[in-house]
């Protein structure tokens, strides 16, 4: 049992679980009621479908940002692409003489995410092909990625009056949050293409070692295409999400400082920065941690200024147990559970 719980102790998932439990808890005893889901014509409500609505966003970046991450890269420019697509999407609709066209949405959709592949692509030619790192590169696009949506929205905050369009933010499908099943989806595809196929083994590959890839015939140059513009079309849906929920684009707003959440979302989850493995299932724990936290400050009765405080806090904690010093100090623990264990079973 004591061997058990020292490899439960030493996994990736155990600490980020034990932090997501321990603010479910924080909330239950602020509010008895945190766990109680209701069904209100047909949907579901309650606190915890609030923070998988709220949390969706930031999984569905965090879940191509892990990708990026994994290869040794980071994305910076996510939250510009989140303005961009919502700022396009806005414009098509407005635009239309018919906004509550189902017909309209769906092209102003399909524009916008069209345009954030392009945007993919940019960022994986200057890191692929010019050899950027991937900070500059993808620093570039965060810059002028804000002023490109201003100027589609010319300076203004693009208002909408699109039921289909409103949906994608704030509706429900079969009583669950589009969101939520939009946020689903590109989880479970990104799991499915990286975890039963080679993707997933040859992305790694290129994160611990681009020059050992390179010379074992992995295409390291595609992957970095692929996982770049995977990436931003990830940012363009949650950019989507957002600006339906809002019903408005805004250029200055949507998506700031979601690029940090998405971030501190793959750390928290155990991925490391300097690249190779990783854990989208870690990913969706450390998403649902920076939501549950957020959900916490309001709980409690922190103000909300003091979020960041908090995020840094936590993801400081975690990022310090799962640490290579803990690690060892673990691994010692367990060494000498093993060693008590096997002389308790000599003695009997």
């Amino acid at each position: 049992m004591s061997a058990v719980f020292a490899r439960l102790i030493a996994s990736r998932l155990f600490w980020p679980i034990v932090m997501l439990l321990v603010l479910f808890a924080i909330n239950l005893i602020a509010f008895p009621g945190f766990f109680a889901i209701t069904i209100k014509d047909g949907h579901l409500f309650g606190s915890l479908i609030d923070i998988l609505r709220n949390g969706a966003p930031t999984l569905i970046i965090a879940v191509g940002m892990t990708l990026v991450i994994a290869t040794r890269g980071i994305d910076l420019s996510v939250g510009a692409v989140c303005a961009i697509s919502g700022a396009v999407a806005c414009s098509i609709i407005l635009g239309s003489p018919d906004p509550a066209n189902g017909a309209t949405v769906a092209v102003a959709v399909t524009v916008a995410l069209a345009i954030s592949l392009v945007l993919g692509v940019w960022n994986g030619f200057l890191v692929a092909v010019l050899g950027i790192q991937p900070i500059i590169a993808t620093l570039i696009l965060m810059t002028a990625g804000r002023g490109m949506a201003m100027l589609i929205t010319e300076g203004q905050i693009l208002t909408v009056n699109s039921p289909p369009f409103k949906a994608m933010g704030s509706g429900f499908w079969f009583g669950v949050p589009i969101a939520v099943i939009i946020a689903a989806v590109v989880f479970a595809v990104a799991a499915l293409l990286t975890r039963r196929t080679a993707l997933g083994m040859l992305i790694e590959s290129v994160g611990i070692n681009p020059e050992a890839s390179r010379q074992a015939g992995v295409r390291a140059r595609g992957l970095l295409f692929a996982v770049y513009t995977f990436c931003a079309f990830c940012a363009a849906i949650a950019g989507l999400i957002l600006t339906a929920n809002q019903t408005a684009a805004d250029a200055n707003n949507t998506g700031l400082f979601l690029e940090l959440d998405a971030i501190l979302a793959v750390v928290i989850g155990g991925t490391s920065l300097a690249g190779g493995r990783y854990s989208l299932a870690g990913t969706l724990v450390g998403a649902l941690v920076i939501q549950t936290l957020v959900t916490t400050v309001y709980t409690v009765g922190i103000p909300p200024i003091a979020t960041m405080v908090f995020k840094a806090a936590v993801v400081a904690a975690v990022c310090l147990l799962q640490s290579p010093t803990t690690n060892q100090a673990l691994a010692g623990f367990r060494r000498r559970l093993a060693l008590r264990a096997g002389k308790g079973i000599a003695a009997s």
